[in-house]
């Protein structure tokens, strides 16, 4: 992108403020350098989540330490936690909590109390939430979106920051219930994690089968990184920029005129508007730690896939041909050139014209 598009950029005490955002990231990142060895993009995308005020879902095998990343990550940033492991007998109330009654003793007048379930905290790991029915993981909805959990017919809000963090183990899929569309939708990133290399691997056996505790420092506060979350929404981008965001999520909606042929042939439903706005989000605050003070078309193409992963519907022939959600996005990545985003027919490299 051309220097003579990025006509804004932080100024005055923002620019202050994006340093220390930048330098907060740089000692989260040390602080749980001494717990996890490697997974240096699941980092990046966790924290570009949690300054983006969105929510996560973690897909990996298990023994790889995703329980530990979590809270390792919580205790870096002061942040109150709670793990709910999800089963099949797991009921909303034991998530969002519930009403009892209690007596006065001394006047012997009976009244409901709001007894707060283990979503009343600001990091939230709900483990293997797809081993939970529909109705158990849409308790998590109304927290995620509106920050507030309704029970009894009163509001109760829920403390700031507050961040979800979803586990599945793409693995053992005997007797699970796959989280629906809509729902998945609510989550910014899918995040993948994979196995470490082989040097990181024996690094791991290394400092787990030792007699030795890694103190982890708290960083930031809950109040800094609401602060940080308000600079994040300031990070001008250019229009070419906020396009080409736009232009990648209506790509790959088989219905939009202009979605290339061979991602049409692949897909039964595309990205929605949240997906848009989650490019968006993630490029400023990518660009933000990365210590920029615009967006660049390398902070859009470096989180499309955590971003596009969980809302692209492929259909059988897509399945059939060996086409991941992930390899479809790197088709669309090819597909879709960034310095045509502009608004005219042109701006794709390949269209529908065949």
């Amino acid at each position: 992108m051309d220097d003579g598009l990025r006509n804004e950029t932080l100024a005055g005490d923002d620019l202050e403020a994006a340093r220390r955002l930048a330098e907060d990231y740089g000692r989260i990142r040390a602080e749980l350098g001494k717990v996890i060895v490697g997974q240096d993009e699941v980092l990046e995308q966790l924290l570009i989540a949690l300054f983006a005020n969105g929510h996560c879902i973690l897909e990996g095998v298990p023994g790889l330490a995703k329980t530990l990343m979590i809270s390792t990550l919580a205790r870096s940033l002061s942040l109150s936690f709670n793990r709910i492991q999800f089963t099949p007998d797991l009921m909303p109330s034991d998530i969002t909590g519930t009403e009892v009654i209690q007596e006065d003793k001394a006047t012997g007048v009976r009244a409901f109390k709001f007894l707060p379930g283990p979503v009343f905290a600001q990091i939230i790991l709900a483990d293997e939430i797809n081993r939970t029915p529909p109705k158990t993981q849409a308790a998590l909805l109304e927290a995620m979106q509106e920050r507030q959990v309704t029970v009894g017919g009163d509001r109760h809000a829920l403390k700031l920051p507050f961040f979800v963090l979803a586990t599945q183990n793409p693995i053992e899929q005997e007797g699970t219930y796959p989280l629906p569309e809509a729902q998945q939708d609510r989550f910014m990133f899918k995040v993948m994690v994979d196995y470490q290399s082989y040097d990181e691997e024996y690094a791991v056996v290394e400092r787990t089968t030792v007699d030795r505790d890694h103190e982890v420092k708290q960083v930031i506060t809950g109040e800094q990184i609401l602060e940080h979350q308000k600079l994040v929404r300031r990070v001008p981008i250019a229009p070419d920029v906020m396009r080409y965001a736009l232009d990648l999520a209506r790509a790959t909606r088989p219905q939009d005129e202009r979605c290339p042929e061979v991602i049409r042939k692949l897909m039964t439903w595309g990205a929605g508007p949240r997906a848009v706005q989650s490019l968006v989000l993630g490029g400023k605050t990518r660009a933000v730690l990365m210590g920029r003070h615009h967006v660049a078309i390398e902070d859009i193409q470096a989180i499309v896939k955590p971003v596009l992963r969980h809302r692209l519907v492929p259909n059988f022939s897509a399945e059939a041909e060996g086409y991941t959600p992930d390899r479809i996005v790197e088709t669309l990545l090819n597909e879709i050139d960034p310095h045509h985003a502009a608004g005219e027919d042109e701006r794709y490299r390949k269209v529908l014209s065949a």
